[in-house]
């Protein structure tokens, strides 16, 4: 028995599981300390999770991207970055034209309709467009082909919107209507442009969940996830059902896209990278091809990045513990990989799928 345990827990495993623990351990401490301290109220602790929320739904939808993509064609679309730049930068000009007009502000309801509708259009354009000339012809290619062409892509639209649109950060026009807060009684207060991204963010994953669990073509997209040839033999078009995986991703990071720019406002060519990152890798804390996973892997993150700087290193002295919020998050997907390989709502993958 003790030579079987031998063969299961490894040196390796050993060293991992010690990280982990010690990171946990640091963790228990300085959450501890940073309590018994009495620095933060009820209130501060409050605006940390409602921004953790609301960060954490921007990183949702663009997270249901890489998981709806990767759950059809077991490959990581790194170019999701851009389908989410794009839109909103698109958006970023109906805004300003519409800001200009006084139509933002007049009809503030059917302004962001319209801002929605050609963020997700334009976003949804562009991933069509590279799935049918860059990810298809390279299908029945080696994995590290289509993923290559992928972070190609990412780095070909990036130099493009760069080149027309310049390299400086433009702001995101504001909207009276989303200024000011709402009075939850007592010290509980939250902005109107968080309560927007949080309702709207959670309308959009369960449309897209309902979608994909009640609908026919979220039967068939199942059925491609599974075996495409079986799926091609049943008589479904497997051609048809990965654009429309494609579409249903874009039109979520389009969104997104939007939202992320109503609160944080600045937008330039570049600004898809550390969201696309950081919602990646929402999607493996979450189990990497799971609608459900992504879903509460973003939430977990946004609320890691907001509470967990300030909870677990201010009591330890750390100096300006929020610049190290990227840690924070990085942190928490390694003690995911460590102690759950699969990711929270993962599931072991049959050899000829991993």
């Amino acid at each position: 028995m003790l030579k079987r345990f031998r063969e299961r827990f490894t040196t390796t495993d050993f060293f991992m599981w010690l990280i982990g623990g010690s990171i946990v351990t640091l963790v228990v401490v300085g959450s501890i300390a940073t309590l018994s301290q009495g620095t933060y109220t009820i209130r501060h602790w409050f605006d940390f999770l409602v921004f953790g929320l609301a960060q954490g739904s921007v990183y949702a939808l663009i997270a249901l991207g890489y998981t709806l993509v990767y759950g059809i064609l077991r490959m990581i679309n790194f170019a999701h970055s851009e389908v989410f730049m794009s839109g909103a930068y698109i958006g970023f000009f109906f805004a300003t034209a519409m800001k200009k007009s006084g139509f933002l502000d007049g009809n503030p309801l059917l302004a962001l309709l319209i801002i929605f509708a050609v963020a997700m259009t334009i976003s949804v354009v562009i991933a069509v467009l590279l799935e049918r000339v860059a990810y298809r012809p390279l299908r029945k290619a080696p994995r590290l082909v289509p993923l290559i062409t992928a972070i190609g892509a990412s780095f070909f639209l990036q130099e493009t919107f760069r080149t027309l649109f310049g390299s400086a950060s433009k702001a995101y026009p504001d909207m009276n209507a989303l200024k000011g807060t709402f009075a939850l009684g007592g010290p509980f207060i939250i902005q109107k442009i968080q309560v927007l991204v949080i309702v709207a963010a959670a309308l959009m994953m369960l449309a897209l969940y309902l979608y994909v669990m009640r609908t026919k073509t979220g039967k068939a997209m199942r059925a491609v996830s599974e075996d495409k040839d079986t799926a091609s033999l049943m008589g479904i078009d497997v051609d048809a059902i990965i654009v429309r995986t494609f579409v249903l991703g874009a039109a979520a990071a389009g969104a997104g896209g939007v939202l992320y720019c109503l609160m944080f406002r600045q937008i330039n060519a570049y600004m898809g990278f550390v969201p696309s990152i950081k919602a990646f890798t929402a999607a493996v804390l979450g189990g990497i091809g799971n609608l459900p996973g992504a879903m509460l892997g973003s939430l977990f993150l946004g609320l890691f990045e907001s509470i967990g700087p300030i909870l677990f290193l201010d009591g330890l002295g750390v100096p300006a513990p929020y610049q190290l919020k990227d840690v924070i998050a990085f942190t928490m997907l390694v003690l995911v990989l460590i102690f759950r390989p699969t990711g929270i709502l993962g599931e072991r993958l049959a050899t000829t799928k991993a």
